[in-house]
């Protein structure tokens, strides 16, 4: 489903452009790509320092557009990609998520020493796009009808299939729709063959499919 494929998108890629309304130059959006990492419900979250230029416009203005392509994509015309537009809300992660947005960017732990602060993107609508003629939008209702685990359901889930995994994977994260993991130096996304997949059947999946990773 047209859904689906979106949220598949959302986990595969890393990076993002994250629009914000110019606090400097009123009237003007400020794009910059950062680093996300996908929560519970599909949601994006990023981790960025005070200091910056967007995190003060996100500030002062919270609606923002975060624009998605289809990773190593050669040609843009025929990529996948998405644009989600909604607002950013600035949270205090639980310690359920914050392991799960360390296991996708480890790097940022020496970040949150410093300035740092998390802000979910809290989605009004998301327009996808599949290649040319292939393309429609996606309301609030659709992406919250999308299926969901619990932080700490997906943090058992991740434990149980680390332990199965071929030597150089590591596993991101587990949702309804697949496993993020790395293999090497690349990331990853292993879909599952029946999506979503409910909360009680994706282990079985997801070991099955765990020893052939690469």
């Amino acid at each position: 489903m047209f859904v689906e494929r979106a949220v598949n998108l959302l986990h595969e890629a890393a990076y993002g452009t994250l629009a914000t309304h110019s606090a400097i130059l009123p009237g003007y959006p400020y794009a910059t790509v950062v680093p996300y990492v996908p929560d519970e419900a599909h949601r994006p979250v990023v981790c960025i320092s005070a200091l910056a230029e967007h995190t003060k416009n996100l500030l002062a203005d919270s609606r923002v557009s975060l624009s998605v392509l289809q990773p190593e994509a050669t040609d843009i015309q025929t990529a996948r990609r998405l644009t989600v537009v909604g607002e950013a809300e600035q949270f205090e992660p639980s310690q359920a998520f914050l392991a799960h947005y360390l296991r996708y960017e480890p790097g940022a732990e020496r970040q949150l020493a410093l300035d740092f602060m998390f802000f979910r993107l809290n989605t009004m609508r998301v327009r996808f796009i599949e290649g040319l003629g292939r393309m429609g939008w996606l309301d609030k209702a659709d992406l919250d009808a999308v299926g969901q685990l619990s932080g700490e359901t997906e943090a058992t889930l991740v434990r149980e299939v680390s332990r199965v995994v071929p030597a150089g994977v590591s596993v991101l994260g587990i949702d309804c729709y697949g496993l993020d993991y790395v293999a090497g130096a690349f990331r990853k996304r292993f879909r599952f063959p029946t999506q979503p997949l409910l909360p009680e059947t994706i282990l079985n999946t997801a070991l099955n499919a765990a020893t052939g990773l690469s």
